[in-house]
């Protein structure tokens, strides 16, 4: 029996993984990140000054990619890591004013990949796929 990807749930979500990425990359390079950046954006927007550990346990990537993605954005002057004040080890990551700045248009920027992913759907066929995604994404942290 042959294999058909197009009705195995693993390889759609990852054809649907990489089509949300270029979706949002195209919209985010002109304004200053990338689509492996917008998940810590995010964060930082809802609660900044996070340890790195903070971020880990709330992205659920593995380490290096998160150092990884950090240093780019230091690079690239959307934050800043300053000491813990009572954890030597730890450092505290904070927005710079350009990091700041980006909320408005990147958070636009991923609506608008988010509807160009939706085009043709019916109102409530985009929010009961996105209910079906919800819970795949819960399924899969039980594994």
């Amino acid at each position: 029996m042959a294999f058909d990807r197009s009705h195995s749930a693993t390889y759609l979500a990852g054809q649907l993984a990489k089509g949300f990425a270029r979706s949002l990359q195209k919209r985010s390079l002109s304004l200053g990140f990338s689509p492996g950046q917008f998940p810590v954006l995010l964060e930082l927007w809802q609660e900044d000054g996070l340890t790195q550990k903070q971020l880990l346990d709330r992205l659920e990537v593995e380490q290096a990619t998160l150092a990884n993605t950090l240093a780019r954005m230091e690079r690239d002057g959307l934050i800043a890591r300053v000491k813990h004040p009572s954890d030597k080890r730890a450092q505290i990551i904070t927005l710079t004013e350009a990091g700041r700045a980006l909320e408005m248009s990147a958070v636009e920027a991923a609506a608008d990949a988010d509807a160009a992913l939706f085009s043709g759907f019916k109102r409530f066929e985009r929010d009961l796929m996105i209910e079906y995604m919800r819970m795949i994404v819960e399924n899969s942290r039980k594994l």
